[in-house]
């Protein structure tokens, strides 16, 4: 329960306007899995599960890749052996719950008792060729349409990522599906007859119901870890917790940037809740998780999740011309964490990655708050890589190419235990590794896809189309949250990425060994499959890994500019031996634990096995 009144909620917008109890609370549920040590207290981390999937104890504990599930197999035991309990918290309006996800009951948002309608938008990115598409992204709950008749909705399509929108005739789209050969209305879905092309970009604009508080959400992952973390007669763990943590991953890593830009780390007693974030591979943005009709699940519709500011210190937006820093607020209010940044080569070649650290007017570093670290993951993409590779992604889209093989797990791991260190025992973390201007190792995107070397085969993306950030204007009423859709957008935000070195690889960041003594080349780019439409644009969160030639004979006669494997190493002994030394070279200057030298070296490995066939 929140108290609509309490000062430490005044960030939640509409929450004087959702409906409240007997006793003036608004009051939310949501559910939760808790792994703790039978002895208790101790260090919790709490799991902000992604889409409703736990994910945490999965990644640490290296659980290899399963269906969403109810169970919890406990992998390596790395979390459980250094002494983490675990939260899995769903937080998520519109995640349908079940045994394998996690989600919330949000209250309804009312207006004199009536339930709130509005403007919401909804993007669509078909992989192949539709007539029909959900009201939400990625198989969510959708607020349906309050309209039958669709009166001012607005269908509009681009053919990339900034290209210039078309508005499609209204009557050529209704609010319906296909059931057995018929077209019915439907509130939740709409239908295009013409056909929803693969590769376009569509987005829906109508009048919607259903309105939720989706900000609860927010406050479930504050209160739950509250709770927890301090002795009751309520509490499983009677002791409590010494320290807490939270871990978000993708959208949730989004969230907690966005929790500590609302400057929620104090709870309606005053007190801090987390001692130390783990947001990763969130880039520079935050989400739809603060604003009336919140889609939680969007992630690249230019809205609330793309506006200023990027960095943790204030900068100057140059559109706007405010100054602000993701920790202002905190700051003011106390209770700021220690926070460790972690972010793929995705995250940069999505268009924001870079902005978390470089100005928003392109011209220089930004300044590292005190109370944070940010670690590149070089050669690497969203998610783990892993031997076996395919080129189907989450959402249904197709690479082009295999997928990165570069598994950035034992960095981490690495990265909590050093996150831990600082918040409880004051030892100080290795310094920030990403890419900088003032070194040179952050580059344009054109300039680093014209420094490819020669790979046979390779078709790169065209440069004129790759994903940007915009500033936006949404309408927004100030401190309200509440847009017009669809969103204005105004200038450019510069984008800068990793620069490469001969072979292709990333030369920012923490270099695992398959950076340092490479079997290929790894990226965190991947154009678009050609038969799933726009093969000269990227697809989301994918990059790919190209071995290297086996012989020098094989590199000749294919025309590859990347020597060969003989030519580099002259044998897979020797390439343990260099492999190991690496390793062991991170784990000295504590990017790497001691302990996972070894996951380091088998998995390398694998992957010359692998380029060796």
């Amino acid at each position: 329960a929140a108290d609509p009144a309490n000062a430490a909620n005044a960030a939640i917008v509409d929450i004087g306007l959702a409906r409240r109890d007997s006793d003036g609370l608004v009051r939310f549920s949501s559910d939760f899995a808790l792994l703790a040590p039978a002895g208790g207290g101790g260090k919790l981390l709490v799991d902000v599960v992604n889409r409703g999937r736990k994910v945490a104890v999965n990644t640490f504990n290296r659980v290899p890749p399963r269906p969403p599930s109810r169970e919890q197999p406990p992998g390596d035991g790395f979390l459980f052996r250094h002494g983490f309990a675990v939260l899995s918290v769903g937080w998520q309006w519109d995640v349908y719950r079940g045994d394998a996800l996690l989600g919330l009951q949000a209250p309804p948002v009312l207006a004199d008792g009536e339930p709130v309608t509005g403007q919401a938008v909804v993007e669509i990115r078909p992989n192949s060729l539709t007539r029909t598409e959900l009201l939400a992204n990625r198989l969510h709950q959708p607020y349906p349409a309050v309209n039958p008749d669709g009166a001012g909705a607005r269908l509009l399509v681009r053919d990339w990522e900034d290209g210039p929108e078309t508005e499609i005739d209204r009557g050529e789209y209704s609010f319906a599906r296909e059931s057995n050969g018929q077209v019915v209305p439907s509130d939740e879905h709409v239908f295009f007859g013409a056909g929803f092309q693969p590769g376009k970009i569509y987005r829906i604009v109508y009048e919607a119901g259903g309105c939720v508080l989706a900000s609860a959400g927010l406050l479930a992952v504050r209160d739950a870890a509250a709770w927890l973390r301090h002795p009751s007669a309520l509490n499983p763990v009677a002791a409590g917790f010494e320290h807490v943590y939270a871990y978000g991953v993708s959208q949730t890593g989004r969230m907690l940037r966005h929790f500590l830009y609302l400057g929620l780390n104090v709870d309606e007693s005053g007190r801090k809740v987390y001692d130390g974030l783990l947001p990763h591979v969130a880039g520079g943005r935050r989400g739809e998780f603060n604003h009336r009709f919140a889609q939680p699940s969007q992630q690249s519709e230019p809205g609330f999740g793309h506006a200023f500011p990027f960095a943790d210190e204030e900068t100057a937006d140059p559109f706007s011309e405010r100054s602000d820093g993701l920790l202002a607020r905190q700051r003011a209010l106390g209770g700021v964490p220690k926070v460790v940044y972690t972010n793929s080569s995705a995250e940069y070649w999505r268009g924001d990655g870079s902005l978390q650290h470089i100005g928003p007017d392109g011209r220089s570093d930004a300044a590292q708050a005190a109370e944070t670290r940010s670690y590149h993951f070089s050669g690497t993409q969203h998610g783990a890589g892993l031997l076996g590779q395919g080129n189907a992604g989450p959402d249904g889209s197709r690479g082009r190419y295999p997928f990165n093989v570069v598994d950035y797990r034992p960095l981490l791991r690495a990265a909590l235990i050093n996150l831990h260190r600082w918040a409880a025992d004051s030892v100080t973390p290795p310094p920030s590794k990403h890419p900088r201007l003032d070194d040179g190792t952050a580059a344009t995107q054109a300039d680093v896809l014209g420094a490819m070397p020669a790979i046979p085969g390779l078709v790169l993306p065209d440069a004129g189309r790759l994903w940007v950030l915009r500033d936006v204007d949404l309408g927004a009423e100030a401190g309200a949250g509440i847009g017009a859709y669809p969103a204005r957008e105004g200038g450019t935000y510069p984008c800068f990425v990793p620069a490469l070195d001969a072979d292709g690889n990333e030369t920012a960041g923490i270099r695992l060994p398959d950076l340092d003594a490479p079997v290929g080349t790894h990226t965190g780019w991947n154009p678009r499959d050609p038969e799933a439409g726009a093969p000269e644009q990227l697809i989301p969160m994918q990059g790919w890994t190209l071995f290297f030639p086996k012989t020098r004979s094989e590199r000749e006669a294919s025309g590859d500019g990347r020597a060969s494997l003989e030519e580099r190493y002259a044998s897979r002994d020797e390439y343990v031996r260099l492999v190991r030394g690496l390793a062991e070279k991170l784990a000295d200057a504590g990017y790497l634990l001691a302990e996972d030298v070894g996951i380091v070296v088998e998995s390398c490995a694998a992957r010359y096995d692998a380029a060796a066939g």
